[in-house]
């Protein structure tokens, strides 16, 4: 695999990307990590999609994370601006005709960013999708109920008293993570880098102190009224453990016309790690039925 990585201009700042070129000439896929204010690192288990498939993967990490540089503006950390950065690395890359896939985050910007009708789009991923914040907020509020009643406890307490930044609230977190974010084991090394990689500031800005408090600039984002206006081929993907619930998931995917879902049964948030092989076979395989010649 040949792999080009650099920066390109956007307003605020730079942005980090990294391009593994594929041989084959189909329309490449355009990655959307989660967050807000994470990178593409562990997404980055993609670049196999390039290497057995041989379509070109692209990835960049979101202005104000990651390998990006630029002023740390708060102002420069809201939807509409990324929205905007979307299409700047879409431009400067050259990638006229493109898949996207996001996770996370990564679908709340893809699905604001389609509703722009931008052209040239030939389907979308909602890889763990989060479309209607206020939603999201009453899953997690279920899905803490799930959890030991002394790491409740100590969950509503620190948010109670404003100590979200508090080792005991950090070991609950990491309760609800085992359970609803990623069910394996993540490496030392992984770990590391992805927490290195993070600006949790721009997280606590547009979401708020953790995956289940919603108090950040997106915690009233909700397009699932307008979602019925998608016009590309749509595929949505959770696993069966996840934050991003199959029941909303599942609710989404019946809001946008032809949309195909597949849920991974042995994953929470993380599928593309969590079952890595089923993740990216059931991708190519969507990939290539969009592109297949018409009848």
């Amino acid at each position: 695999m040949k792999i080009e990585e650099g920066f390109v201009d956007v307003t605020g700042g730079k942005v980090w990307y990294r391009r593994v070129k594929g041989e084959a000439t189909a329309a490449p896929l355009l990655v959307l990590h989660g967050g807000p204010g994470s990178s593409c690192y562990a997404l980055q288990r993609l670049d196999k999609l390039a290497e057995y498939t041989g379509r070109t993967v692209v990835y960049y990490d979101q202005l104000g994370a990651g390998r990006s540089k630029g002023p740390t503006d708060k102002a420069l950390w809201n939807l509409n601006r990324y929205v905007e950065e979307l299409g700047q690395v879409r431009e400067q890359l050259g990638l006229n005709e493109v898949h996207i896939l996001g996770h996370s985050w990564g679908t709340t910007l893809l699905a604001a960013y389609l509703l722009t009708k931008p052209d040239g789009v030939k389907s979308a991923i909602f890889s763990s999708p989060c479309l209607d914040a206020p939603r999201w907020a009453k899953d997690q509020e279920r899905l803490l109920k799930e959890l030991p009643e002394e790491t409740q406890a100590v969950i509503a307490r620190c948010e109670a008293d404003g100590t979200t930044d508090s080792e005991e609230y950090q070991q609950a977190m990491r309760v609800f993570a085992k359970n609803f974010v990623c069910r394996i084991e993540i490496s030392p090394e992984e770990r590391e880098i992805t927490s290195q990689l993070a600006n949790l500031e721009v997280y606590n800005t547009m979401w708020g102190p953790s995956e289940f408090c919603v108090t950040g600039n997106l915690k009233e984002f909700d397009c699932t009224p307008r979602l019925n206006e998608l016009r590309v081929p749509s595929l949505f993907l959770c696993g069966r453990f996840d934050e991003a619930t199959p029941e909303s998931t599942s609710y989404f995917s019946s809001l946008v016309p032809g949309a195909k879902l597949h849920i991974f049964e042995n994953s929470a948030h993380s599928p593309y790690r969590e079952q890595p092989k089923e993740y990216r076979k059931t991708v190519a395989e969507f990939l290539d039925e969009v592109e297949l010649p018409s009848n």
